[in-house]
């Protein structure tokens, strides 16, 4: 029985017609590819992994499936699909509902696009379109017989889904507000947009070991852009030669979040624009050559410049640059930079103070955004989780029809922007959204939460992202009238685990979410992450000050705010506040909220309506419980990393390092005992017991769905010398010894032993 039912707009034959008349034709050609590709799997003619990759390159995911429920914030409620009906208990992809993820580079939307976006979240998914923090539109609930239908109707309005997944060349991102910002060196769009293109099935990118991201951005110190994040970011800059100004950019290379976040490296503090292309080729094929292929932990671009060292890598890649063919693309698209040039909808003009309805002033302070361009500004429509319906998409391109014609764009933050709104159009403006249910103030501010799907649709989910984003933004825009100004300014992100989808590094306040064993249930707790610095382009990563159950949460939100408050010194920023005030004392502040208390509400996370009793809680002896020996190892284990973090912010790399991998040591001694209670004393006895008894006869330290992603931070650190150690690198040991105690806890969990009630 198929999940959803075809869309009924027009035919399959007369969508191919319809393509075939398209400014692009190939486009035709692909997704018949696909299409038959898709009937040779079904037929068993395709293996799955295979097919997997493809389908993944064609932005089609599969997702996590729960009994046809979706989540809206607060509970979960029965999806109505154009079908009339669902299904229980998928047993096939064919069966199952899945993500279609469609790209959008550089965020830019036409009205026409936003119509058909809206109609195919209709009738092909559960009416809701979901902004990324990559400037994506992904639906949930898509068939996967319906994906090459969906992808003919993007493909006729200029859109495609081509490589929006896979080991391939990620949506190009770019600030939202390139050629209006007033601090910009120069509009990035052409130059995002040509290389989004350029690289679009380029040869040079199809042998990837993993992903590849790339962003651009026009201002140094904003974080718009968030350069600092990617396998290549790149900065615009200019130069005065002989009296004349010319264009070019910062090429960052190798920064990425993840398990483990990596800071961009500098490849060039100069490459002329006409470079630009040609030297992003050369950094694919450098990767595509050299990246890992078979361990996926290990294949970013930021793991082969850690193995080289930046100055190898330029050497590499300007070798590489030597072999390109010309390309005449590389610089065809700088002889008309104007076409990417804007047109207003309406004329500029002035705000006047008699034309201002109710809570207007509100709304203007947050969401509305001056322009270079005089007489007009940036609108910012807030989208809650990332979420808009069809009406309300549809709603929203008749109102840029309306307002601003062509120049709109989603952001980095999953929301919408209106740009070129006349400043006198703003109150009609603000009262058109506020009727669509869209005029919510706050954007940019501590109520504007990120947040990744999590365990609503992601298979890789352990705790509610969104659910946890849903009751901190309802529970701060209670109180903001009532915030502090500098606390309002903060930035909190929320990932479901610790593979950064919700860019929890780069926050002021960063959670991901994580799981406990306590009392023989497992808990949904979330990693408290601080130190994080959104501005400058993601110019810094937080570190995890230690695991909190999920509904202490917004007390955990509540207390770091007012204590900021009420003690930071004039003018001082967050980030500095948290290096002044040390994490040691920032962590006693939390140390009563991590304690899970005997109350059921804690055994379920929010917006699941499952609650899990904690009645069968037995006592031992003595009326003391029997605590095992494992849960003191991994408490320990835990208490050192974060010694090591403090160690870290006083500058002493080395001994932070060492203790990173003595914490590690530590969970791995724990969990060995549990199989093998005569593993000697020694690093090198539990270290060889520890990879023979969990990671090689049993597995039992494997990840049922990452794998063994984590005991190589063991191995690799296991009798070193932790001598003349940079602080980055001690800064990373501490991330993966978090990640491997992390990654113990949850072995532990599987081990299905008795535990105790912290």
């Amino acid at each position: 029985m198929a999940f959803l039912s075809k869309g009924t707009a027009m035919t399959h034959k007369s969508w191919k017609e319809v393509l075939e008349n398209a400014t692009d034709p190939a486009l035709a050609s692909e997704i018949d590819a696909f299409e038959t590709e898709l009937l040779l799997r079904k037929q068993g003619r395709i293996e799955e992994k295979l097919f997997a990759e493809v389908r993944l390159r064609r932005g089609a995911y599969g997702q996590r499936y729960d009994n046809g429920k979706r989540f809206d914030g607060y509970k979960t409620q029965d999806i109505a699909f154009p079908s009339g009906g669902i299904t229980k208990g998928p047993s096939t992809l064919w069966d199952a509902p899945g993500m279609q993820r469609i790209k959008i580079p550089f965020g830019g939307l036409f009205p026409d696009q936003m119509d058909v976006l809206a109609d195919l979240a209709e009738e092909y998914s559960d009416g809701i379109l979901h902004v990324t923090t990559r400037q994506d539109i992904q639906l949930h609930y898509v068939h996967i017989d319906d994906t090459p239908d969906l992808m003919r109707r993007l493909a006729a309005i200029g859109i495609t889904t081509r490589e929006a997944c896979g080991n391939s060349v990620r949506n190009v991102t770019a600030c939202p507000y390139s050629g209006v910002c007033k601090t910009e060196s120069f509009d990035v769009t052409p130059y995002a947009k040509a290389l989004a293109y350029f690289l679009l099935g380029h040869p040079d990118t199809q042998d990837f070991g993993r992903k590849f991201k790339i962003a651009f951005s026009g201002c140094r110190d904003e974080a718009c852009g968030l350069t600092a994040m990617h396998d290549i970011g790149a900065l615009a800059v200019t130069r005065e030669v002989d009296g004349k100004v010319l264009r070019g950019f910062e090429l960052y290379v190798g920064g990425g979040l993840g398990a483990v976040p990596y800071q961009a490296k500098l490849l060039s503090d100069w490459v002329p624009e006409t470079e630009l292309l040609p030297i992003s080729q050369a950094v694919c094929r450098v990767f595509a050559r050299l990246g890992e292929k078979k361990n996926r932990a290990r294949a970013r671009l930021k793991f082969v410049i850690q193995k080289l060292g930046i100055e190898e890598f330029k050497k590499v890649v300007a070798e590489e640059r030597t072999k390109l063919p010309v390309d005449s693309r590389w610089t065809s698209f700088l002889a008309d930079l104007s076409a990417a040039e804007e047109t207003p909808r309406r004329d500029p003009s002035l705000l006047t103070i008699s034309r201002r309805p109710g809570e207007f002033d509100i709304w203007k302070k947050t969401n509305v955004r001056p322009q270079r361009q005089a007489g007009y500004s940036v609108a910012t429509i807030t989208l809650p989780l990332g979420d808009l319906t069809s009406s309300q998409m549809r709603a929203l391109a008749d109102l840029a029809r309306k307002y601003v014609g062509d120049n709109v764009r989603a952001t980095v933050e999953q929301n919408i922007v209106f740009r070129w709104v006349p400043d006198a159009d703003l109150p009609d403006l603000y009262k058109d959204l506020k009727a669509l249910h869209l005029a919510d103030p706050g954007a940019g501010t501590i109520v504007d939460i990120t947040a990744c799907p999590g365990t609503d649709t992601c298979k890789l989910g352990i705790s509610s992202s969104r659910g946890l984003a849903a009751e901190l933004r309802r529970d701060l825009a209670a109180k903001s009238a009532h915030l502090d100004e500098h606390v309002g300014n903060l930035h909190i992100k929320i990932s479901g685990c610790f593979n950064a989808c919700g860019q929890h590094h780069i926050a002021d306040m960063g959670f991901w979410g994580v799981q406990r064993k306590v009392g023989g249930r497992t808990v949904p707790h979330f990693q408290v992450v601080l130190g994080g610095k959104f501005e400058q382009n993601a110019g810094s990563n937080g570190l995890a000050i230690g695991a909190v159950p999920s509904k202490n949460i917004p007390a955990v939100v509540s207390r770091l705010s007012t204590h900021y408050a009420e003690n930071r010194t004039k003018g001082e920023r967050f980030q500095d506040y948290i290096d002044r005030t040390g994490k040691a004392k920032l962590r006693a502040l939390l140390d009563d909220l991590i304690t899970v208390p005997d109350n059921p509400n804690y055994y379920s996370d929010w917006g699941d309506p499952r609650v899990y009793s904690i009645g069968d809680l037995g006592m031992g002896e003595c009326a003391g419980e029997v605590v095992p020996l494992a849960h003191f190892g991994l408490a320990s284990a835990e208490r050192q990393v974060f010694e090591g973090q403090l160690l870290l912010d006083q500058g002493q790399a080395n001994k932070a390092a060492e203790k990173a991998y003595q914490a590690m040591l530590v969970a791995a001694e724990a969990l060995t005992r549990q199989v093998f209670y005569d593993v000697g004393n020694s690093p090198d006895e539990i270290v060889r017991e520890f990879k023979k008894r969990l990671c090689e006869e049993t597995t039992l330290f494997h990840d049922p769905f990452a794998g063994d992603r984590f005991s190589h931070y063991l191995f690799k650190v296991h009798g070193s010398a932790f001598t003349n150690m940079e602080l980055d690198a001690a800064h990373r040991r501490i991330e993966e010894a978090t990640l491997f105690i992390e990654a113990a806890h949850a072995c532990y969990a599987r081990m299905n032993l008795p535990a105790a009630a912290e």
